[in-house]
């Protein structure tokens, strides 16, 4: 009998990731790097479907990988409409129509169920999955208002992440998921996301997407509205440039130069105060919304849970657990896996244990 395995697709910025699990274990793993000259190539993020599917395929070829016992092709979620529900979602024609048109915005992670598609199709007994994607939408209507009836908040964050370091969390220590109260502080390559959890919902989370919130490595976080008025009027910028600003080149990236969180650290430790200073202040910013989310939940919090690579750093990591670790005991995830995270939803879905949702 084949065993069954799990393809896995996670396009970024400038580079898509490949995998290979068989049940929970990696098995084929490839990064396939785009230079930045055939990416200019290209008027939009949608036009670049066809390029990464020949690369991907290309790497099926060249690594002789047996398609037949592929049962799953599973992607990276993308900006598609408000999902009420978390969970594995099966990719049909309304969600790639969606993803191409960008309801919710066009972003990279949009290429993920369009890919996982035609992979799927390409291969002889797979189907496509989304897995917790992007647009998980579980907020409570009170953290929608916003002060303008004209602006309402939504819900656009790390919700594979935050989903994922929750679960484990629980299983790891013989306790439910949705029987806890958790606050989860995921610090990606670009943004921050700070949800509170009750009862497996993500009640409350800032719109990390846009830059809402604490800055990060590459997000402005939320900015001093009349200044950010002031800027986008000054006619020295264009409405790209200004989302490029916060979305791309904000945080640390704009104070000291670089988002390379191991860069920084080294210039820390060669003495560094400017660098020291902003990391600091980084972390301030965290802790201020870890704060706001235990207010979510009433300050009855069972854990707070700190996610991301930049947790490997303990001076970081012991700046914010210090000034929240009187509100609930602390849990590090420093290694957080995409994939795995995506493998075992997928995994999950096939063996029956969790259910897979139709997007409509």
């Amino acid at each position: 009998m084949i065993s069954k395995e799990i393809f896995i697709v996670y396009p970024e910025t400038d580079t898509t990731k490949i995998a290979i699990y068989r049940g929970n274990n990696i098995i084929f793993l490839k990064t396939i790097i785009h230079k930045a000259e055939d990416l200019a190539k290209f008027n939009s993020i949608i036009d670049q479907i066809d390029y990464r599917l020949q690369s991907i395929n290309k790497e099926i070829i060249d690594n002789e990988i047996n398609t037949n016992s592929i049962e799953v092709v599973v992607a990276r979620g993308g900006l598609i409409k408000p999902l009420k529900q978390a969970g594995v979602y099966l990719v049909n024609d309304i969600m790639i129509e969606d993803l191409k048109k960008g309801v919710q915005g066009v972003h990279e992670t949009n290429l993920g169920g369009i890919l996982a598609d035609l992979i799927a199709k390409s291969f002889p007994n797979a189907q496509a999955f989304l897995a917790d994607p992007v647009v998980v939408d579980e907020l409570d209507d009170l953290t929608r208002v916003t002060g303008h009836p004209l602006f309402k908040r939504k819900s656009i964050f790390h919700a594979l992440n935050q989903k994922y370091v929750a679960r484990k969390y629980a299983k790891s220590n013989s306790k439910c998921y949705n029987d806890l109260r958790l606050i989860v502080a995921h610090i990606g390559g670009g943004g921050t996301s700070v949800g509170a959890h009750k009862n497996g919902r993500v009640i409350d989370v800032n719109q990390a997407f846009d830059g809402g919130g604490p800055f990060s490595l590459r997000r402005t976080g939320s900015l001093p509205v009349g200044k950010l008025i002031e800027v986008c009027f000054s006619g020295k910028y264009t409405e790209a440039e200004i989302r490029k600003m916060v979305t791309m080149e904000g945080g640390l990236k704009a104070y000291l130069g670089t988002s390379n969180i191991h860069e920084i650290n080294q210039r820390i430790e060669n003495g560094d105060t400017e660098a020291e200073f902003y990391v600091k202040a980084m972390g301030y910013q965290i802790a201020k919304y870890i704060g706001a989310a235990c207010a979510a939940l009433d300050f009855n919090v069972d854990t707070i849970i700190l996610s991301g690579q930049i947790f490997n750093y303990n001076r970081f990591t012991e700046y914010i657990s210090f000034k929240v670790q009187k509100v609930a005991p602390i849990a590090v995830f420093q290694s957080v896996n995409d994939m795995d995270a995506l493998a075992t939803n997928a995994f999950l879905a096939i063996q029956g244990e969790i259910e897979i949702h139709e997007y409509k």
